[in-house]
């Protein structure tokens, strides 16, 4: 007996085990590629421990920072996430002062470029901290919202000052956000330096009444055109938001003492009274008496609770992560979740997650560049983190989606018919080849050239066996047997059609 019991125990044990080398489902491995950047073999072996239902819980209520020690340490060390902002944007302006209060000629002209240097280098470090956590964040589905609210709410790193606070705009404005309460990120945006440097509100006082932002606010962010709102009601928004800007010369404000008590300010965001238009408003229909920053509160409340911004969020949402044109029915339950739950972001996208039309949507959807890129890193390099983010920058750049690259406010398209071109897709080719042949510097040392061959992956991984082999179409297997060399192998893989739909 005791004999029997140990053989059952045995094969208790063992079966797991042994299960781990099974392929896993199509419809896992369509599902896995559509709520991450791609399947990696951590991914895999944490979806095969949870299960689907453990693990979109854990995704969508991520505890901790997912990133790994090492990738965790090279982020922190880049020069714009060692300076807190507030310092920051203080010793640029020193450096602005200094440079005016030099004489003509050609000191100051490089003195300017230096400083124009500066802050592209900034600009371009935090697209890299962006493409890192994308491919190294174990918390994929929090990833996938950072980008998809950072396009949502676009900013333009070449405009004004907004180069030297984009880093700040991801990290402390967007990703806290990501899939907490809709109110609280738009909240946030409005708070943000970037988004009221790239949209003028910094420029919106009483008496110079500037509506760009409170239009885009409207249009782009929550309710969307044709929503039922009228020119008034951009026009008294705009009245709400003025004072609403920041404080870029670091000096206190000299207010009267009725005043005193209206001024807000946290780090470089601040609410000043005295560009404050105090009179009464009315907004969609309801007053809003004057109160300072309270009629700015009460205004995100009210726009937010609105059926038209439940359902033009839950459409962007389903765009981005269904079809380009989803379908009404479930666009209307993520709505009704949306309602239900005060605009709970990840309540609204379990609903999506699980929904009969996601399921059916699997594998149709044509990767972004930014899905296409990431997807390739976590395939091609399984978590091995680069030493040079560079490469990553401007393959992005070449592909023409960089974070905070898009110059209008309405963000990079969604729609597969955007990034299908036989140009984007001759330009995947070659960064396919790139990675797949190891012919990229993405293991550089050091500016000065210290370099070490990272070598060409090997794709052909348990990974590879378990999610992408034994799916392949035919026309792409028989392509795969052209290939004359491994790194070929690797390009023809990486830039197939299996491959770039998810």
């Amino acid at each position: 007996m005791r004999a029997l019991a140990a053989a059952v125990l045995l094969a208790l044990v063992t079966l797991p085990a042994a299960a781990r080398d099974d392929p896993l489902s199509k419809d896992d491995v369509a599902w896995l590629d559509r709520v991450t950047f791609g399947v990696d073999s951590a991914t895999l072996a944490s979806y095969r421990d949870l299960g689907r239902r453990r693990f979109l819980d854990r995704q969508l209520h991520p505890k901790a920072d997912g990133l790994p020690a090492e990738v965790r340490a090279q982020i922190d060390g880049f020069d714009v996430m060692k300076t807190p902002i507030a310092t920051l944007v203080a010793q640029v302006r020193d450096q602005y002062r200094d440079i005016n209060a030099m004489p003509d000629g050609d000191a100051k002209q490089e003195a300017k470029k230096a400083l124009q240097k500066q802050g592209n280098q900034y600009a371009q470090e935090a697209q890299a901290t962006e493409l890192l956590y994308a491919i190294y964040d174990e918390n994929q589905l929090r990833e996938q919202m950072v980008w998809f609210w950072l396009n949502h709410f676009s900013v333009f790193q070449q405009k004004g000052r907004v180069r030297w606070v984009v880093s700040d705009y991801a990290q402390n404005t967007i990703r806290p956000h990501a899939l907490g309460k809709f109110r609280d990120l738009v909240l946030a945006t409005l708070k943000s330096p970037a988004m009221l440097e790239y949209l003028d509100n910094v420029q919106n006082a009483r008496d110079k009444i500037n509506e760009n932002y409170a239009r885009e606010l409207m249009e782009l962010h929550t309710l969307g055109v044709g929503s039922g709102y009228s020119q008034d009601d951009v026009q008294n928004l705009a009245r709400i938001l003025t004072g609403v800007g920041v404080n870029f010369d670091g000096q206190p404000r000299k207010l009267r003492p009725d005043m005193q008590a209206y001024y807000l300010q946290e780090g470089v965001f601040e609410f000043n009274p005295d560009r404050h238009d105090f009179g009464d408003k009315r907004l969609l229909g309801k007053p809003i008496k004057g109160s300072g920053f309270d009629e700015v509160e009460t205004a995100v409340d009210l726009i937010v609770s609105q059926p038209a911004c439940a359902t033009f969020i839950s459409t962007k949402m389903a765009q981005y992560f269904v079809a380009n044109d989803p379908p009404p029915g479930l666009v209307k339950a993520m709505a009704k979740t949306f309602h239900r739950t005060d605009g709970d972001i990840a309540a609204v996208m379990d609903t999506m997650l699980t929904s009969k039309e996601f399921t059916a949507s699997l594998g149709k959807r044509y990767k972004d560049p930014t899905q296409f890129l990431v997807s390739t890193m976590r395939l091609a390099y399984d978590g091995k983190p680069v030493s040079n983010p560079r490469p990553l920058v401007n393959w992005i750049n070449q592909l023409g989606q960089a974070p905070y690259g898009r110059i209008t406010p309405d963000g990079w398209p969604t729609t597969d018919s955007e990034w299908s071109s036989s140009g984007q897709m001759a330009k995947r080719f070659e960064i396919a080849r790139s990675i797949g042949s190891g012919a990229n510097h993405l293991f550089d040392l050091d500016d000065a050239g210290t370099h070490t061959r990272g070598g060409f992956p090997q794709l052909t991984t348990p990974t590879y066996y378990a999610t992408i082999d034994p799916y392949l179409a035919p026309k792409t297997r028989d392509a795969l047997t052209q290939a004359t060399s491994q790194q070929e192998w690797n390009t023809f893989l990486l830039s197939s059609p299996d491959f770039n739909y998810r």
